[in-house]
Formats: C-alpha cells, structure tokens, sequence
C-alpha cells in the first residue's frame, strides 16, 4: 500500500505523485528524449553530459528509470538485498518480465530469473513452436534489438551473455520465428520502424538508416548486389558509433545480427535471386513436393484464392496464374510438403 499527500501519519514526510503523458513516440524510450517530452518540448535525445543525475527535468537532479526498476525497490526493502541476489546470475540479480511472442504455442507476458535459458523460454514456458515447424531465430530487446539463431538456444538470458551474441535486453520483447521466415525481410521489417520513428536530429539516424532501408528494399525485390551487403556493414557500423542517443546508436542492431548468423540468406537474396523462405513474393515461386505430399488437403482449404487445386485424397498442385505468394498454405501443411 502507498500513502500520498501531505504530513502523512502526523509526520514532516509529504508524498505527491504526478502522471503526466508522454509523446507517445519510440524515441521518447531515451531518458532526455522522454525529460524534453514531460517538458512540453518536442521529443528529442540532449547531448549528454550534462546526464539526469545532475542536470534533469527543468534542470534539477532526477532519478529517472522504468517502472520495472522501481517495482522492485519495495520487494528490496522487505526481504533485504541477500534475498534479491540470490535470484538471477553473479552481475545481472532479480528477474526479468518478457513479452513472449511469434511462432510459440503459449504466448503471454512472463517473469522469469536472470540467467533462464532461451530454450527454457521457448519451450518449457511458450510451449514450443506451433505445427511442428523448427525454431529458427529469436528477437529480443524489441525494434533495436538482435536476432538469435538457433546454436544459441542454450544461451542464458541476462545482460551480458545476449550483448556478447548481439543482442540485447531492451525492454523485454521475446519474439520467436519459426523456419518459414525471411531474415532478410524480417531486417527489413525492423528498419522500417526504426526509420518512421527516428526524430531526426542527427544526421547518421536520420538519413543513414533510410539509406539502409532501401538496401534491404533492393535486395527483397530481387534488385541487389553483393555490394549491397557490404554497404549495409558499413552504414550499420558507422550509424552505431556516430548516432546521438540509444535509438540510432541500436537502430542497426537486426541488420548487424542477421548478417551475422543467416549471410548465406543475404547472399542468396543478392546473387541467387532467391528467396529460402518465399516471403519475398518478387523472388518466390511456391511448389508442392509430390513425393511429400499426403493429398489431405489443408492447404487448399487455407488457400485464400482457390490457386491450389486438386481432388480429395489426391495430390494438389499450385496453379502459378492464381498464386498471390501469401505463404499461408506453407504454415498450414504438416508435412513440409511445400517450398520453393
């Protein structure tokens, strides 16, 4: 229970609590962007030092973390601090919420010790990957964060162990592809939130992630080069050591960890042509295998344009004048019948 106001219990103590709403923009997660935010100003990162601590909101010290942070301080108090260090690994103590999410059967927000395993995460608590397709990649840290392939499933979950996989923690966002997704397209995805969300102060965040963007744009319409990639490396590197604040500074982090764990998709994206995971539809021509192929007919009842055809108990065929490339009847076959 909090109390609030003024002389509580007969004491000197006041207590007061003030809600104000915020931008509501990605960049306002950076501590001065928020503080220029709750100031009425537009929201943007300041050139620190001068940090919070000593220079803050209407320039007065100020202590300024997440609510989980502080969630944590009554537990603290309570219990003592040998109570809270038990819980978690030697340099990252407490739990930690995720949002579970993506190709997992149970998804939900979950609390678990520092140092729990992504495997444990992913299968023990979400369960698994849904019609038994294989785990290939989890996001987490949110947009700015890495992709985590699966050699690195056994990997515990705490500050230092994903920033030396190339990830990060972030604000907690899990997301888990299954083997039907695109890294290239998913880089893509991410860049493109970045981007809208950029404020645009710097130059390096501002323009360099746009230039990144339509290289990822290129390549997923069967435009690229091999330079291409190479480009990308470059931006990524220069827009994480140049950018003011944490969003620029992270902004390249999907780009950086899909090229370094699944390069051959990128490469197979600018020199093949090819698309692994048919989600870049200017690249994809969807076929069923004959010889995998039950006849049970779930993806021409998933089909959203009838461009599978054949009959009951019989082999179907994809009918390449109808196909829109969705992808959808590559999730729906239980055979793993369906590629490229």
């Amino acid at each position: 229970m909090v109390y609030f106001g003024e002389n509580i219990f007969d004491t000197d103590f006041s207590f007061d609590i003030e809600i104000r709403l915020g931008a509501g923009a990605f960049v306002c997660g950076e501590e001065t962007a928020l503080l220029e935010s709750i100031e009425g100003k537009r929201g943007q990162p300041r050139v620190k030092p001068p940090y919070p601590a000593n220079s803050g909101l209407w320039g007065k010290p100020t202590l300024i973390n997440n609510v989980e942070t502080y969630a944590n301080i009554a537990q603290i108090i309570l219990k003592g601090s040998e109570w809270y260090s038990s819980i978690g690994t030697e340099n990252s103590k407490g739990t930690k919420v995720f949002a579970l999410g993506g190709n997992v059967n149970n998804i939900g927000l979950v609390e678990v010790p520092m140092g729990t395993t992504l495997r444990e995460i992913v299968y023990d608590i979400g369960g698994g990957i849904p019609n038994g397709r294989d785990f290939k990649a989890a996001q987490t840290g949110g947009p700015s964060g890495g992709c985590i392939p699966k050699e690195h499933l056994d990997t515990p979950i705490d500050y230092e162990s994903l920033k030396e996989i190339g990830s990060m923690m972030g604000s907690g966002g899990l997301i888990v592809m299954d083997d039907t997704k695109c890294m290239v397209s998913l880089a893509k995805f991410y860049l493109e939130f970045t981007v809208s969300e950029s404020c645009g102060k710097c130059t390096p965040c501002r323009i360099g992630t746009k230039r990144m963007l339509e290289i990822l744009e290129k390549l997923c319409d069967g435009k690229g080069t091999e330079l291409d990639i190479y480009k990308l490396e470059k931006l990524a590197a220069n827009i994480q050591k140049s950018s003011i604040c944490g969003l620029g500074q992270s902004a390249p982090n999907p780009v950086i960890s899909t090229l370094k764990y699944f390069r051959e998709e990128f490469k197979e994206h600018a020199i093949d042509k090819n698309c692994r995971a048919l989600e870049c539809k200017a690249m994809s021509k969807i076929t069923i295998n004959e010889e995998k192929c039950k006849g049970c007919g779930l993806c021409q009842k998933s089909c959203p344009v009838s461009a599978i055809e054949g009959e009951a108990r019989e082999k179907r065929i994809i009918n390449q004048d109808k196909c829109i490339k969705c992808g959808t009847c590559l999730a729906s076959c239980p055979f793993k019948a369906i590629g490229g």
